[in-house]
């Protein structure tokens, strides 16, 4: 019985958890700094609110703000979560590894799907990023990762097949420190939604990617794809 009870209870704060998740992913940053400056980024460029449109579309100050903007709101609910949350109520490292990345993956989902502009919002690949450096912070994996999406961009120029590799970082560090807890199959499938996400996001790249007439980096044409 105390079984049921504790599992009612965690399914209960993990989805306040992703609620509260999902209300920082909505703050838009690059569409706050568009109208800011007197233009709706939703309607140059690519029509995607995430930093590489604001770039090309703002320049670099507003492109920087965007990036920085989205990395904070991935940031504090998943730290705060992690660090000052679950230690409070002493709960165990799966439990508080479950509940960081609903934090996180209620980001993502307010960053792809903002209620207030029509569930239209951007990819998600940053705030990922952001999400894989908290949950685990291990320096080791972080920074391998860091350097096979720098290797594949740098061969390939393909930066959303560099994006739809690394989002499969969070799945794999599950699978390796959590594959013997009680929770696994509940973690895994929180882990696999941050990279069916972003590839259900990424569908327009992944078909250009077969057909070879996706966007390469440095490329300079009026439409393409973004990777935020």
């Amino acid at each position: 019985m105390n079984y049921i009870v504790t599992g009612v209870i965690i399914l209960i704060i993990g989805y306040v958890i992703l609620i509260i998740g999902y209300a920082f992913g909505c703050f838009s940053t690059g569409y706050f700094v568009g109208k800011k400056n007197g233009l709706d980024i939703r309607s140059t460029g690519s029509g995607n609110i995430g930093t590489t449109n604001a770039l090309r579309s703002l320049g670099a100050k507003a492109g920087a703000i965007t990036f920085l903007g989205d990395l904070l709101k991935a940031f504090i609910p998943t730290l705060v979560v992690k660090f000052a949350f679950c230690p409070a109520m002493g709960y165990a490292d799966d439990i508080t590894y479950l509940f960081t990345l609903l934090a996180g993956l209620g980001v993502v989902m307010g960053h792809n799907f903002p209620f207030y502009l029509h569930f239209k919002g951007g990819k998600g690949i940053a705030v990922s990023a952001a999400v894989i450096v908290v949950s685990n912070l291990h320096p080791v994996f972080i920074g391998v990762g860091l350097l096979i999406f720098i290797l594949i961009v740098a061969v390939t120029r393909y930066v959303s097949l560099g994006s739809l590799i690394v989002v499969w970082y969070i799945p794999i560090f599950t699978v390796l420190y959590y594959r013997d807890s009680e929770l696994f199959p509940l973690i895994l499938i929180v882990s696999l939604l941050f990279t069916i996400l972003a590839y259900i996001k990424h569908k327009a790249n992944i078909i250009r990617l077969i057909h070879g007439t996706e966007n390469k980096l440095g490329e300079k044409k009026e439409k393409k794809s973004e990777e935020n």
